[in-house]
């Protein structure tokens, strides 16, 4: 006879025991958690203002440290400032020593090339020149004021208007055209033209001022404000004057102010000027060519040359056509 099987009840006692078991322990769990939660917050909220306390104090550290620096950091800018200064005034100091050593060392070059150009002026001397120099006669003594011969009836200026001129040179050459006019108390005629030739005066262009108190104050009067074009080289006016005044019958003195002669052979001009400015019998010549340098361009480097070559030409006309040539070593 065939056995009946057991029949088995999944759902019985002991399952559901279990079951409730494990969802009692699941619920204990969570009323465990729940009762240590606000512990462990309240733990975390001290830690943290702890933390903040410990952080403000390494802020206020940090800010004591930075004003330190600040004040240390203005210390060290005023001191870099006062460097500063201190090396500007040393730049300033050396800049200045090195102008005047410049100036010295210009000064003696600009003397060693005119001495130079002086030899070879002379060198340059044909052999009638040499024999006129030889016989040639000085005045007399009481016609001599300085060295300058002053026997002239009319005297004639010429001067450089140029732009060095009238900046640097302007006060003193009114003085020396005034000490000039004083050395000659009464002349036949007065005449002033710029080293272009042209007039003072346009109305007396071409012929004699008279002379008198009143045009001789009208003349320097007038130089304080006169400038016109000026190429800054005698020869023009040089030649300008001796082909209009030269008269065998008249004594004339003709005094060149400037500074410079840049360009044109110094030959040529000497040799122009002697064609002109005839000799008369005995050696003597009716126009007399005196000169005043002024040193406008002594401290210019690049204008060394033109002061020796209007230095040198102005002491070759002047010993040709029997005058003085008078260097100026400076402008006060």
């Amino acid at each position: 006879m065939k056995k009946q099987r057991k029949v088995i009840d999944v759902f019985n006692l002991s399952f559901l025991d279990v079951v409730s078991c494990g969802f009692g322990a699941i619920i204990l769990l969570l009323v465990i958690s729940k009762v240590s939660e606000p512990l462990v917050i309240e733990k975390m909220s001290v830690d943290l203002s702890g933390l903040i306390v410990q952080m403000e104090e390494e802020l206020y550290d940090i800010r004591g440290e930075t004003r330190i620096m600040n004040r240390q950091l203005t210390d060290k800018q005023t001191q870099l400032s006062e460097s500063k200064e201190k090396l500007a005034r040393l730049l300033g100091d050396l800049s200045k020593i090195k102008g005047q050593f410049k100036a010295a060392r210009t000064d003696h070059a600009s003397q060693t090339i005119i001495e130079k150009e002086l030899q070879t002026a002379r060198q340059t001397l044909s052999e009638e020149m040499r024999r006129l120099q030889n016989t040639y006669q000085p005045p007399k003594t009481d016609a001599v004021i300085g060295g300058v011969p002053v026997d002239s009836e009319y005297i004639i200026f010429i001067v450089d208007t140029s732009g060095s001129m009238q900046r640097y040179a302007w006060p003193l050459v009114r003085r020396k055209m005034e000490e000039i006019l004083a050395i000659y108390p009464r002349v036949k005629g007065i005449q002033v033209m710029n080293d272009m030739g042209d007039y003072m005066f346009s109305q007396y262009s071409g012929r004699w001022i008279p002379d008198s108190p009143a045009r001789r104050r009208a003349i320097l009067k007038q130089l304080a404000s006169w400038a016109p074009f000026s190429n800054s080289s005698p020869v023009e006016g040089i030649t300008s004057a001796i082909r209009r005044f030269y008269a065998s019958d008249k004594k004339i003195s003709l005094y060149v102010f400037g500074d410079d002669f840049s360009r044109g052979s110094i030959q040529n001009v000497v040799d122009t000027v002697d064609s002109i400015n005839k000799t008369l019998r005995g050696g003597e010549r009716r126009v007399r060519i005196h000169a005043v340098g002024f040193p406008v361009l002594f401290t210019q480097a690049a204008a060394q040359m033109n002061v020796a070559r209007f230095s040198a030409l102005m002491r070759r006309l002047a010993e040709d056509n029997n005058g003085s040539f008078v260097g100026l070593n400076s402008l006060r």
